[in-house]
């Protein structure tokens, strides 16, 4: 009995022991992730799963694992502002796919932490690509209300939550419209009667008792509201239902042509987490697509972020790292707007941590924040450059993927790796 207790208290300890242990990756271009410039030499000491330094000159602690990084790129982990990673494994196979409740009678208090699956191979795949943590968010069904979303970290291991129900999600727009009858004026009339049910919850109203309870929340600025809106008249519909509502804290997602309204949104200090690519006017909602939209924005002072709405956010969220490049190319377009390298890169990385609200815990390498550290083997704003090791709350992580597994399999086959009918 006494040795069973030691076996099961030694298995206890293992991944404590393996959290408290110091990694010190020495060597590399070092990159904050705050918008300050790279350092060239740097260090970054982890310990207990956190950041406890990083800089030049920094002095390694006494047993520490050391990691050379020289001629390597050492940065934090690849923050995905806006996503719907881990929701579904194939998009198109409704059994897998838990992105939105269409037949649900629920909406605000749909909360989905409990359906994120640390296994689909969208996570690994994102994991080996530096994105170490997510904003994941489901999407509205019968309700403009689409339910709680979550922070999660793409880690091997099967409990990916970092902070359940950390924001509402709510569609407006074309979307929102369809969704609450037919009009944006139908859907203001939706939200405002939802407001007036939070406040005074009714057993025969419109909202579901445990809708009203989450909402409640988000009426007193408690819960964040992620608003989807891309157009510029609908963004500043927006702005008034802040005016109208004072302690709603949203955030406004997409936004397309938020470049069109950049000093209002200034003036309304409302953040917004925009996609990078939207360059074309594929719907009336924007019309005024521009690919300099992200850097018109912060030219003018909007704190911007990038995120991937409806731009494959179940699976590809390590896009953001190529368009976050793009950002910086765009500097060198004539008459277009970019943004300098550093500022490009905490659009990825400690710009969605700050507008979530976890500024303090992940996004960056300043002391104190998570471990979730990647060394890339060049600038990870250029396309040919890769990962070559990432780290999550100071553990070192896999980087096999479904298809780096399909690959080596298959690049030299063998005995019993081929069907036999390919013996022939």
């Amino acid at each position: 009995m006494k040795a069973l207790l030691l076996s099961c208290a030694a298995l206890i300890a293992l991944p404590v022991a393996a959290n408290a242990q110091t990694t010190a990756i020495t060597g590399g271009t070092v990159v904050i992730g705050d918008g300050t410039a790279p350092i060239d030499g740097g260090t970054v000491i982890i310990t207990a799963g956190r950041v406890t330094a990083a800089g030049k000159g920094i002095a390694i602690p006494a047993g520490a694992t050391r990691i050379d990084a020289t001629g390597k790129w050492v940065t934090p982990g690849i923050v995905a502002g806006f996503s719907r990673l881990g929701l579904a494994a194939v998009d198109a196979v409704d059994p897998s796919n838990d992105t939105s409740a269409n037949a649900s009678p629920f909406g605000a208090s749909i909360d989905i932490a409990p359906a994120v699956n640390a296994d689909v191979s969208a996570i690994a795949v994102n994991r080996a690509a530096g994105v170490t943590r997510a904003v994941v968010s489901p999407e509205s069904g019968r309700s403009i209300f689409g339910g709680q979303g979550a922070i999660i970290d793409t880690g091997a291991d099967p409990r990916p939550i970092t902070k359940a129900r950390a924001f509402q999600f709510v569609e407006f727009g074309e979307a929102g419209a369809r969704i609450a009858g037919g009009s944006r004026a139908a859907w203001f009339a939706t939200f405002r009667n939802a407001m007036a049910e939070v406040r005074i919850p009714r057993d025969d109203g419109e909202l579901k008792r445990a809708d009203a309870v989450s909402l409640a929340p988000v009426l007193s600025g408690q819960t964040k509201l992620l608003i989807h809106a891309e157009s510029a008249t609908d963004i500043l519909a927006v702005l008034d239902l802040k005016r109208e509502f004072p302690t709603l804290d949203i955030v406004i997602v997409g936004a397309t042509e938020g470049w069109r309204v950049a000093g209002a949104l200034v003036a309304a200090r409302i953040p917004v987490i925009a996609s990078a690519l939207s360059d074309l006017p594929v719907s009336f909602e924007q019309i005024g697509a521009t690919q300099s939209n992200i850097g018109r924005m912060k030219a003018a002072g909007v704190t911007v972020a990038m995120g991937m709405i409806d731009d494959n956010d179940t699976r590809q969220a390590q896009h953001s790292v190529q368009y976050a490049g793009n950002l910086v190319a765009l500097t060198k377009v004539p008459g277009a707007t970019g943004m300098n390298w550093v500022d490009a890169f905490a659009t990825i990385t400690s710009k969605p941590a700050e507008i979530m609200g976890l500024g303090g815990e992940i996004g960056s390498l300043r002391t104190g924040r998570r471990g979730d550290v990647v060394m890339w083997d060049g600038d990870p704003l250029e396309v040919t450059s890769g990962v070559e090791a990432v780290w999550i709350d100071g553990i070192k992580q896999p980087l096999s993927t479904r298809q780096t597994r399909l690959r080596d399999r298959y690049t030299r086959p063998s005995e019993g790796d081929l069907p036999k009918a390919y013996d022939r």
